[in-house]
């Protein structure tokens, strides 16, 4: 109730992490580090701030371990559980952070995917490591069910109250809370009971000395990183023929591209409606139009180059890799396109972006407000980007070592992934300094007819409030809607001047998601405007 009120006055938006504070231990120190990550200012206040973190939270613990503690049984000294849980919580903290460092990256640059892989492994650790702290001897065995079960059911009550903290007028959100801590004081003495009370036969003196609770949660976070890189080596092709043949295929077509754009702009083309596709990170060009150039015949379809143009004016091929571009440079590279396609057309020029082209939009219109542009279709849309934001490198500020360590990390999944050694880099340094300045551009700049296609997966990255009307939510992941044939067809009717309306079910689904997950993100103080009303 005390974080709670303090939320009230100082940090609204992030009200939802109040019930944690006194969550079971491994719960309660990814709360401490979302907080720890998220307010820092230099790498002194960083470093001091994770002593304070990790001696109050070991002090906090063990006061809570010897208040549960069952009164028919002797309890350990305060002094022992204190040095218990100083040593659990080091050892969760150390395997918390890349997930924290990814959940401060959705902060940054916010998609669905690295969200829906941090939280569900956060969780796999945490559940071999539920009991930690509650006896000096916790990290010899895993916990009992009854306390991994508690630990379940304390995420899914987080969750809830995510759902209704914001909902609820100040002095309702403060009582809610104070609920969330009757229900963690329950938690904490079924906890404690069924650790104090297991028994189980002596086993041989060495196997005392094996770090089980610890090894299964170290296992855990293996399995996620090799599970990464197999997706990536399976993403990568069957083989190097295979590969070769494909390259070769792409470099003929890639030719008979080139070939037809050197021939002059035929007259039918004049006055007709240009389109320009902007793939999102990763993708190759230049086939991602040939969908949306099959559902609407009668216009100009064209893919953007992340290359951009060559000196006759047609997109440059591009690898997965060519997309790690600073926005500025997106920004401009995609106003060059745009004008060329105009100059041939002789009309504004229309865009599909999905996913990173949806951050090219917008430095389009921060750059360039004048850009002969119609309509404008985002499709799996970065909502919100630059929430958190870091310093550059070299420099103190915000973030510092919270900037540090999301490079860190991007540069550890490059390695793994096809997009080489520097991953995003550029793209999420970029996004830190100018996406939320730049989004905020487009929001109150000049006024274009618009429509967001959301999936429902990106719910769990949306702000906790009501999304404009021509938002649509559809059943689907992030990315590859420029696939989806439905889509393409609500996109074709758009363009068309058309009207279109998405499933309203599929709205208040995302909305309560959108509440749910917050429980899980970086705590911000308020609510980014736009896309929330200010």
């Amino acid at each position: 109730m005390a974080e709670a009120v303090a939320l009230l006055v100082l940090a609204p938006a992030a009200m939802s992490l109040a019930p944690q504070v006194t969550a079971l231990p491994p719960l309660a120190v990814f709360h401490d580090l979302r907080w720890l990550f998220g307010y820092n200012g230099s790498w002194l206040e960083f470093v001091a701030g994770a002593f304070v973190l990790v001696a109050g939270r070991a002090a906090l613990n063990a006061s809570l371990v010897r208040m549960a503690w069952p009164r028919s049984l002797a309890a350990p000294q305060l002094r022992a559980l204190f040095a218990a849980s100083l040593v659990f919580t080091v050892l969760a903290g150390l395997l918390m952070v890349p997930i924290v460092t990814l959940v401060y990256g959705v902060a940054v640059l916010p998609f669905s995917w690295p969200f829906l892989a941090a939280v569900p492994v956060m969780l796999a650790i945490a559940l071999p490591l539920s009991h930690g702290g509650v006896t000096t001897s916790w990290w010899r065995r895993l916990p009992p069910g009854r306390a991994a079960g508690w630990a379940v059911a304390c995420f899914v009550e987080y969750s809830v109250l995510g759902i209704a903290l914001p909902r609820l007028p100040a002095a309702g959100a403060v009582l809610l809370a104070g609920f969330g801590g009757v229900v963690n004081a329950r938690a904490w003495y079924s906890l404690t009971l069924a650790v104090a009370g297991f028994t189980k036969p002596r086993p041989h003196p060495l196997m005392e000395w094996i770090p089980v609770a610890p090894i299964a949660a170290i296992s855990v976070f293996a399995l996620a990183i090799g599970t990464t890189r197999l997706i990536f080596d399976m993403a990568a092709g069957p083989s190097q023929a295979g590969i070769a043949a494909a390259s070769a295929g792409a470099a003929g077509f890639a030719a008979m591209a080139s070939r037809a754009t050197e021939a002059p702009v035929q007259p039918a083309a004049r006055g007709r409606t240009a389109v320009l596709v902007v793939a999102g990170f990763g993708s190759s060009c230049c086939y991602k139009a040939h969908g949306l150039q099959r559902v609407v015949s009668d216009m100009l379809v064209q893919q953007f180059s992340y290359r951009g143009l060559d000196a006759a004016g047609k997109p440059l091929p591009q690898g997965s890799s060519a997309s790690d571009l600073p926005l500025s440079e997106l920004g401009d590279r995609l106003a060059a396109q745009v004008r060329r396609l105009s100059e041939q057309t002789g009309r504004p020029v229309d865009l599909v972006a999905e996913s990173e082209g949806t951050l090219g939009v917008y430095a389009l219109f921060a750059r360039h407000p004048q850009i002969p542009v119609g309509s404008i279709v985002l499709l799996s849309p970065i909502v919100a980007p630059g929430q958190a934001s870091f310093p550059q490198a070299g420099r103190q500020g915000q973030g510092v070592a919270s900037g540090y360590a999301l490079n860190w990390l991007d540069r550890l999944v490059g390695e793994m992934s096809p997009f080489g050694a520097e991953g995003a880099s550029r793209l999420i340094n970029s996004v830190s300094s100018v996406g939320a300045r730049y989004a905020a551009s487009v929001i109150h700049g000049k006024a274009h007819r618009w429509l967001a296609v959301v999936p429902l997966a990106d719910a769990v990255t949306l702000p906790a409030c009501t999304m404009p009307r021509n938002v649509l939510f559809v059943p689907a992941f992030h990315g590859g809607l420029l696939g989806d044939p439905a889509v393409l067809q609500e996109v074709r009717d758009f363009l068309g001047g058309r009207q279109v309306s998405g499933q309203q079910d599929l709205r208040a689904a995302a909305e309560l998601v959108s509440s749910a997950a917050a429980a899980w993100r970086m705590p911000v103080s308020s609510a980014p405007s736009p896309p929330c009303p200010a």
